[in-house]
């Protein structure tokens, strides 16, 4: 195992995923990377005051502020990413907005009206905002991705089934292994969107949005049970759907869900789903990226057998 080292900067940030990009680092399979991401916006100095203009280092980013991309050797079409989250430390500051422009806001009343910002002082496991408001820091990624194939610029704010990205789950924490499809040669992982914390949903648009220095493994796996995105996380088995229509989005969560079991325990779909509905939590993800997002969490340790 070698263990390497990516800050963001100039050279190692990008705003979109691209097959065309050239990576900035380049992995083997098993070794340990620590990345360290801007915030989402990706600010260079933390505001002073709730919602204040600071320096971007993508002046004119198009999407989330990413540390990559990173290339694994030997990673081919049809493997998936194993990201073993080992820790996740929050970079002394967040934010968070609400409000403006979105069918929630309407719905509320204050569409249109100016956004409301939230700063967040960041330190020993608690986020303090400007208010007094408190609570305890629960960090994770919002976006961990690999490269679609398609040779375009792909927008980071949708979640994908086929490479990850923007999934914004708060299940991801230290501890959970993420595993990501890999669509083109080296797979180009890219990683970012840092959340101190966030309620299932992340119901105004953002969550504790904040720098963060991740630490994790990287594996390539072949032979999964599922060929989109899923976790194995302290809280217990994880599946995903992503769709504009939420029956959708639930639809698949739930399917990649009854397959897992299937393939866990041997069984046919008709009893997967009866038992799914005895244990399964359906929970939405996210309502802020374009596209509904739900996750199934099979609960660690619930379900046995014998």
């Amino acid at each position: 195992m070698r263990e390497h080292r990516l800050d963001a900067g100039p050279g190692t940030a990008v705003d979109v995923f691209d097959p065309r990009h050239t990576p900035c680092l380049r992995i083997d399979p098993g070794d340990r990377l620590t990345v360290t991401s801007l915030d989402a916006s990706g600010h260079l100095e933390r505001q002073r005051v709730p919602g204040e203009q600071r320096p971007l280092l993508l002046p004119d980013r198009r999407g989330h502020c990413l540390t990559g991309p990173v290339a694994v050797t030997g990673a081919r079409p049809g493997d998936h990413l194993a990201l073993h989250v080992e820790h996740l430390e929050p970079l002394g500051w967040g934010w968070t907005v609400a409000g403006g422009q979105s069918a929630f806001a309407d719905r509320l009343g204050i569409g249109g009206a100016p956004a409301t910002w939230l700063l967040w002082d960041i330190a020993d496991g608690e986020a303090v905002e400007s208010r007094g408001f408190r609570r305890p820091t629960a960090p994770f990624l919002g976006v961990m991705g690999t490269a679609p194939a398609e040779p375009e610029e792909h927008s980071t704010i949708p979640p994908r089934a086929g490479n990850g990205g923007n999934i914004d789950c708060r299940e991801l924490v230290a501890g959970s292994t993420v595993y990501l499809p890999v669509t083109v040669p080296d797979a180009l992982l890219s990683l970012g969107d840092g959340h101190a914390a966030q309620g299932d949903g992340e119901v105004g648009g953002t969550a504790i949005e904040c720098p963060m220095r991740t630490t994790l493994t990287v594996d390539v796996v072949r032979d999964r049970p599922l060929d989109g995105v899923h976790a194995e996380t302290p809280a217990g088995l994880v599946t995903f759907g992503f769709d504009a229509d939420l029956t959708t989005a639930t639809g698949d969560a739930l399917d990649a869900m009854c397959r897992w079991l299937c393939r866990l325990h041997d069984l046919d779909t008709a009893t997967a789903l009866a038992l799914a509905s005895t244990v399964v939590d359906l929970r939405v993800t996210q309502v802020a990226n374009r596209t509904w997002g739900v996750h199934a969490l099979l609960p660690a340790g619930l379900l046995g057998r014998g």
